[in-house]
């Protein structure tokens, strides 16, 4: 039996659906399609079950996917005892990220484990902090940086640092000379925040509750998808906004921003997720050390 027709059916299964197996593996559609065809070819029965554009496995299916999931651990454990054997660290490692974190921590961070470890081919998909934990609760990545708290007590979460979150003017702005502001004052200005699903909003919205702040007290002007459109967005003085510190500093020293501190100050963590049980490839356990030791030399860096 081929690895390769079991590998497509055992992503397909996992993330029932053909379309997300195509793009985990970088295949077509139709090429999935196929190998799964041949698998129940040689199984002689149905491991599908495709109604109204939806999937589910059959009883035969689920028996196959238990099997198979089982026989890719225990490829990776096997793959993994003779790298420790050899000292190789090598391999393919799938790593989702938040927009923040993705923009300005993780490049300076993989680039110098790269230097460090060049056999690991690093792959890097970015979401906002709800997309990260997706992928990590269905397998698709194997490990996972977010900006915002995780809920699933079934996942491993371990705080790398703390990103301190301010207050963003133009240097025009009538708060501009101010040494810090408090929320409910800043939000007597038109405000622009990230979408729905963003970990940054979602931390910026817990802390206005705190602070006795409803949702219709606040004067929304946009909604944008990175902090890079908002910064544009507040430098253009049509809002004022609460971004992360360290995604700012470069506009703190060209004089197109201000920055100014929340009273009382607002931090939240950037965290690593994965799955509990799941295997961990030596390049992964590697790759987490590298991250926590790169996170205590860089305590400021984003």
């Amino acid at each position: 039996m081929s690895d390769r027709r079991l590998q497509v059916f055992h992503t397909v299964a996992r993330l029932l659906s053909f379309t997300k197996a195509a793009e985990t593996l970088h295949m077509t559609q139709p090429a999935v399609t196929f190998q799964v065809r041949q698998l129940e070819e040689q199984f002689n029965t149905r491991l599908f079950d495709r109604t109204h554009n939806r999937i589910s496995l059959t009883a035969a299916g689920s028996r196959v996917f238990e099997y198979s999931d089982q026989i890719f651990e225990l490829y990776a454990e096997m793959e993994n005892a003779v790298r420790e054997m050899t000292g190789d660290v090598r391999g393919v490692l799938m790593i989702g990220a938040s927009t923040t974190i993705a923009e300005y921590m993780l490049p300076a961070l993989l680039g110098d484990f790269r230097k460090k470890y060049p056999e690991v081919n690093l792959q890097l998909k970015v979401s906002n902090s709800d997309g990260v934990v997706h992928m990590v609760e269905n397998n698709v990545i194997d490990l996972g940086v977010v900006e915002s708290p995780v809920m699933n007590k079934n996942l491993v979460v371990e705080v790398c640092r703390m990103d301190q979150l301010v207050a963003v003017v133009a240097p025009g702005h009538p708060l501009a000379t101010r040494a810090s502001v408090g929320i409910q004052e800043l939000l007597e200005y038109p405000y622009i925040c990230r979408e729905e699903g963003s970990g940054t909003r979602e931390v910026i919205s817990e802390y206005m509750t705190q602070q006795g702040i409803a949702p219709g007290q606040v004067r929304l002007t946009m909604e944008l998808g990175s902090p890079e459109s908002i910064k544009g967005a507040v430098e253009a003085g049509m809002g004022v906004s609460i971004i992360s510190f360290a995604t700012v500093q470069k506009e703190l020293k060209l004089g197109t921003l201000v920055a100014l501190p929340l009273e009382p100050v607002l931090e939240r963590p950037f965290s690593f997720v994965h799955q509990k049980q799941k295997f961990r490839h030596r390049a992964m356990d590697e790759l987490l050390e590298f991250a926590r030791g790169y996170c205590l030399s860089h305590p400021d860096v984003a």
